[in-house]
């Protein structure tokens, strides 16, 4: 097992997913935190990257589009410190994260991984009950049915509609948008019947929301729960097997695809390469003796013939 540990928390590869455990102290956003310990299968990741930086840099998690609902719903609008695909990477850590690197992206090759859109979730979204503080309100859902509370300064269309409750069998969708300037952002349910979309302010199916405060992050937590037991979007379509039909977003294009599978002698000439840099860091005291055996014992499982 490759396993990584910063101020952001850890990571651990075990050749069939990386999983992903938050860090407790201050710094670490309250997100990352209610989202909790998960697990990206390798089915699930596109690419992998260390960007270098002056004080050791940050590792990244490209998961492929349509894999995730939290990423699905947040399009992109997560600040970096809430992110839970971003790791900042120590100094004295920046061989360990390069290793973890070519770890995970040898997995990729080896198991012929593809990173085109997926069809369907593949990580099963925050758990629930979930309840979340909006401006004007608050939401809550039990995995069958959310609810909204207006609070003392909602609007009066709002007050007028009074407390809201929908079925998953009433929402067509879930929309998140992060406040952008002088706009506010929304949390909104859109049900099958919804033909308008009113200013947040005025939508008795959305909260309203100022900034991205760390408190209310679990609006978009909320969001992703939701939206990963509504239908897929591109359930019944072809896109995971035709990638090239969809254009690349700007996450896809910053880290490099995995690139085509390697033949078996190549495979194995570079999995004796990783276990030579294994020993040469354990040598050099960058690896623990526990980190040595763990990462070695992956590399070895990974000698097999597709």
């Amino acid at each position: 097992m490759a396993e990584l540990m910063g101020r952001d928390g850890s990571w651990s590869f075990d050749g069939e997913g990386v999983r992903i455990v938050p860090g407790r102290e201050r710094g670490v956003h309250k997100l990352r935190q209610d989202l909790g310990e998960f697990t990206v299968p390798l089915t699930a990741l596109a690419g992998i990257a260390h960007e270098p930086a002056r004080k050791g840099g940050r590792l990244r998690l490209r998961l492929r589009d349509g894999a995730d609902p939290l990423l699905m719903v947040t399009g992109g609008g997560l600040p970096d410190d809430a992110n839970p695909y971003r790791m900042a990477v120590d100094a004295g850590r920046v061989d360990v994260a390069e290793y973890f690197v070519d770890t995970v992206r040898q997995a990729l090759v080896l198991e012929q991984i593809p990173d085109g859109p997926c069809d369907r979730y593949l990580l099963p979204g925050p758990a629930v009950p979930l309840t979340a503080a909006g401006v004007d309100g608050t939401a809550a859902f039990d995995g069958e049915r959310v609810s909204l509370e207006w609070r003392w300064n909602t609007s009066e269309i709002k007050r007028n509609h009074g407390p809201r409750e929908f079925a998953l069998a009433d929402l067509a969708a879930v929309e998140w948008r992060a406040a952008a300037g002088l706009e506010s952002g929304y949390l909104r349910f859109r049900t099958h019947h919804t033909t308008d979309r009113p200013k947040p302010e005025h939508d008795p199916n959305s909260i309203e929301l100022w900034g991205f405060k760390k408190e209310s992050g679990t609006t978009a937590l909320l969001a992703a729960a939701v939206t990963a037991r509504l239908p897929h979007p591109a359930a019944g379509t072809r896109t995971a097997d035709a990638p090239a039909a969809l254009a690349p977003s700007a996450d896809s294009r910053a880290l490099p695809a995995p690139g085509p599978a390697a033949a078996p002698a190549e495979d194995h000439d570079a999995l004796l390469r990783r276990l030579r840099e294994l020993g040469a860091l354990r040598q050099e005291g960058i690896l623990t003796e526990d980190e040595f055996t763990a990462t070695k014992a992956a590399v070895l499982r990974r000698f097999h013939t597709p």
